[in-house]
């Protein structure tokens, strides 16, 4: 199904809960975690602007996380699935993050997987991830660049062919995402007035600049919880802590 041209499926009932995908990604990979998640609520995955199914605008050169955001916020509210409870995987929980942050109502609880955070409180993970998005520029196949550079050189073949097909099916959409504007932008402030429950989750094997904003955003968020799984960046959404973590803020 479409509403406004991004592409969404429901599964379940109960609270809602919305599945935010990663950079250039899709829901597609969020199968087996949206099965676990639909036993605790009403589950809403929906493919970001410009990925997979959804309509990609031509042309399509830069977006922002606030833009994904003010999707999310639409889609919810043409769902009537407010507040929802909102799980995002890196990219997607930094727009997860954003939405809780402009649009309060509508947000009941956010668990953010190796999101990013503002540049200031995450120098390191900006300059990084600034240096492979000028990397990715002119490659023929910019997914390739990001999952070396996040994991490591040689990553790209060894990764499930439905990711590798997913990344470079929507090599537009990823260069438009790191153009644009892909980090937190809220100031201390904004930050400290988030009252909503806010799970944090990084991997012990991820690399430093990939657990630096959710370190950061701990200290900067009155009412987060940090922990931190086994395995690398791709982390499950429906991991122990995730779906305990749901099942609390569902009640």
């Amino acid at each position: 199904m479409k509403i406004d041209g991004l592409y969404y499926e429901e599964h379940g009932s109960g609270a809602p809960i919305l599945c935010i995908h990663g950079a250039g990604s899709s829901t597609l990979l969020w199968a087996d975690a949206i099965e676990k998640l639909a036993g605790l609520g009403r589950v809403i995955a929906y493919d970001r602007r410009g990925c997979s199914r959804s309509d990609r605008p031509e042309p399509y050169e830069r977006t922002s996380v606030a833009e994904h955001a003010d999707d999310a916020a639409a889609l919810l509210a043409a769902l009537d699935a407010t507040p929802a409870i909102v799980i995002g995987r890196s990219y997607g929980g930094t727009v997860g993050m954003d939405l809780a942050l402009r649009y309060p109502d509508r947000v009941r609880a956010l668990a953010a997987l190796e999101s990013d955070a503002p540049r200031e409180l995450a120098p390191n993970t900006a300059a990084w991830l600034d240096a492979v998005r000028d990397r990715m520029e002119g490659a023929q196949t910019p997914g390739e660049v990001l999952i070396d550079e996040v994991f490591e050189p040689g990553a790209w073949g060894a990764i499930p062919d439905e990711l590798r097909q997913v990344l470079t099916d929507n090599g537009p959409a990823l260069l438009a995402e790191l153009r644009g504007e892909w980090w937190l932008q809220a100031d201390a402030a904004a930050l400290a007035g988030l009252e909503q429950p806010v799970l944090l989750v990084t991997a012990s094997d991820s690399r430093p600049e990939l657990r630096e904003p959710a370190e950061a955003l701990a200290a900067a968020l009155p009412n987060a919880t940090l922990v931190r799984v086994g395995g690398g960046h791709l982390i499950d959404p429906a991991g122990p802590e995730v779906l305990d973590f749901v099942a609390t803020a569902a009640r």
